[in-house]
């Protein structure tokens, strides 16, 4: 059997002790048809999930222990058990042990990830607010991952079916957001963009448009000067190697579904993307960190401590994160296939409306 037939490990990091993450995780695998489609091994500890189980009594779920990964059962969930202490948990709190274990989980699954002993990860929500320490000195999942990996950027992209939507920056306040909107932040991150929608989503050759940063792409010049000075020279500079298009109003562009003729879109800033998408998507919203060797995705939701320990949570974002992560494993191993064997000729996804186009010089700020 080779590496394209074979069922994929899938490692999870546990989240936060007193978020939602658990409970997503107890109502994924309490499924034994995911058990078909990959191998599950659970970064934490069984002691946290027998916590959660009892608030959803009603949920079957059959797992093995293990401290060696070498003893993976592919017919079963695993937990690798990360600590054998007893830990607090307090359900919706927010907590120096929920951060402090949840970081321990994090880091196990993330070098069992870069060791290759699992083929992907899928991240519960951890709370920025609990996580940080000496030893992890991040703003979330994205910068660690870029750092353990040692690449030298990386892509917050967040994908629901055929609509995607990456971020120049991420976790910044507002006001420190215009001065990291640079033309080498611009064009790396359409160069990692362009290449994750080959090689991870089987696209020939994407259509990417850009959202300019001011309100109305800065109504040439009036509202703001980076579209003139930075953000279109980046644009036009890209377009010798991407089908890439834009700056565009961020109101207009989704209010008019423009979205819908692209296979991507790079925004300038994180709400200007992600309110339009969480808005869309609707529960289905995977976060895929593009640009890494390693593939790892996580639900496009945070711990939801207002909820926790309910059984009220809703897994869907979660499972679809699970699926995210299968199909682009199956994707990069078809690319890998057909970069081995150049004659023989596999596309995975092609957009039905992905014809070539002749990118004019000049565009719009409107769309």
């Amino acid at each position: 059997m080779n590496h394209l037939q074979q069922k994929p490990a899938i490692g999870i990091s546990i989240g936060d002790l007193n978020g939602i993450g658990t409970e997503l995780i107890i109502k994924t695998f309490s499924d034994q048809r995911m058990l078909e489609l990959c191998t599950p091994v659970i970064f934490g500890s069984n002691k946290v999930i027998n916590f959660y189980r009892k608030s959803a009594a009603d949920i079957p779920l059959n797992y093995q222990n293990i401290k060696d990964l070498s003893r993976i059962n592919p017919k079963q969930l695993s937990i690798f058990n990360c600590w054998e202490e007893d830990v607090a948990i307090q359900p919706g709190q927010l907590t120096e042990a929920g951060g402090k274990y949840a970081i321990k989980s994090l880091k196990a699954a993330a070098e069992a990830l870069k060791e290759n002993k699992i083929q992907g990860l899928v991240t519960a929500p951890i709370h920025k607010n609990n996580t940080q320490s000496p030893d992890f000195n991040f703003t979330g999942h994205t910068p660690y991952l870029k750092q353990l990996f040692g690449v030298n950027d990386v892509l917050m992209l967040m994908v629901a079916g055929n609509f995607r939507v990456g971020l120049v920056t991420e976790h910044l306040p507002v006001k420190e957001v215009a001065a990291h909107i640079t033309r080498e932040n611009i064009l790396s991150k359409l160069a990692i963009l362009h290449g994750s929608l080959i090689r991870d989503f089987g696209i020939d050759k994407p259509k990417i448009a850009v959202l300019g940063l001011n309100p109305h792409a800065g109504d040439e010049g009036l509202i703001g000067k980076e579209e003139e000075t930075i953000i279109k020279p980046a644009i036009k500079e890209a377009r010798y190697k991407h089908l890439v298009m834009g700056p565009y109003s961020a109101d207009a562009f989704f209010a008019r579904q423009q979205y819908e003729k692209f296979d991507a879109v790079l925004a300038m800033y994180h709400d200007q993307g992600l309110i339009p998408f969480k808005s869309l998507a609707i529960s289905e919203g995977v976060n895929f960190t593009a640009g890494l060797p390693a593939i790892r995705t996580s639900p496009d939701h945070g711990t939801a401590f207002d909820i926790a320990g309910k059984n009220k949570a809703d897994h869907s974002s979660f499972l679809a994160a699970i699926y995210e992560c299968l199909d682009i494993i199956n994707r990069r191993n078809i690319y890998r296939e057909n970069n081995k064997n150049p004659l023989k000729k596999v596309t995975s996804v092609i957009l039905a409306n992905a014809v070539d186009e002749k990118i004019e010089e000049s565009t719009d700020t409107e769309p």
